[in-house]
């Protein structure tokens, strides 16, 4: 059996490096892009508050979309008055891991309501 030279385990150490280098940064955020762990914990801090808004029995939100981005989470749809907005702004800055919330709900025309 032929012993690899120290050349040939040198240079084998130097692509695994490589690897788990290019591997590794893969899995870090960039200013585009957010990190495997930032994107579960904000799905997580999503979750937990359109959980939390739906718990709520003052707002009646049946189509609510709940999206987080490096904490900042941003509500979406329809509402029947601005009390049931404010109200919602309330209770997802009270969920752990929100930073700040942009508030995108819509009171619904008078018609559809």
């Amino acid at each position: 059996m032929l012993k690899p030279t120290h050349n040939v385990v040198r240079a084998a150490a130097i692509v695994l490096g490589l690897a788990i280098t290019g591997s590794l940064a893969t899995c870090a955020a960039s200013n585009n892009r957010e990190s495997t762990g930032e994107y579960v914990d904000d799905a997580t801090v999503s979750t937990k508050v359109r959980a939390a808004i739906l718990q709520d029995p003052n707002v009646k939100i049946s189509e609510i979309k709940v999206t987080t981005y490096r904490g900042i989470t941003q509500l979406s749809g329809f509402v029947d008055d601005q009390q049931m907005i404010s109200r919602a702004s309330e209770i997802a800055k009270g969920v752990n891991g929100v930073k700040s919330v942009k508030n995108d709900l819509i009171v619904k025309p008078s018609s559809s309501r």
